[in-house]
């Protein structure tokens, strides 16, 4: 990957959170819990979601960057969702997360040295995972999320 499609991924990343508030701006608060397409989340579990897995991301991308051979724990999302209880907490704290995730990170990437870019662990669900797959990733991340949030508002017709 050159510096420049970095730059362009970091970039990515960095909007991801303006993404998603638009995505959510006059959402109604009556529908967040909604599921008005089978088998995918509400638009409140797609918040926690992005809590709890923005917050991961940016402990990985740390351990990728100070442990030599770092080791990064898969966990199941869906999990997650239901032993956590996504759907009946406020979501409010989970937005905030995500947020201080990303503006905490955003820095941290693009200080990285060139050395920094070729660093790798093991994933424990997918194997080796270096600073660039991490990237790669979560440029989108949320991106994705987002259009899930307005796929779920043109479903539910607001």
């Amino acid at each position: 990957m050159t510096p420049e499609e970095r730059n362009e991924l970091i970039a990515t990343y960095a909007a991801g959170y303006e993404e998603v508030t638009q995505a959510l701006d006059g959402f109604p608060a009556e529908s967040l819990t909604a599921h008005p397409i089978p088998g995918k989340w509400s638009a409140r579990e797609i918040v926690h979601h992005l809590g709890d897995s923005e917050s991961t991301s940016a402990f990985r991308i740390r351990k990728l960057l100070v442990e030599d051979n770092a080791i990064i724990e898969g966990y199941d999302q869906d999990q997650f969702a239901t032993r956590l209880r996504y759907n009946e907490r406020d979501m409010a704290p989970a937005l905030e997360a995500f947020r201080a995730a990303r503006e905490s990170t955003v820095p941290l990437l693009r200080m990285m040295s060139e050395e920094d870019w070729q660093r790798a662990g093991t994933h424990t669900e997918s194997g080796r995972y270096t600073t660039e797959n991490w990237l790669t990733i979560y440029a989108k991340h949320a991106h994705n999320h987002a259009a899930q949030i307005r796929r779920l508002r043109e479903a539910l017709n607001v």
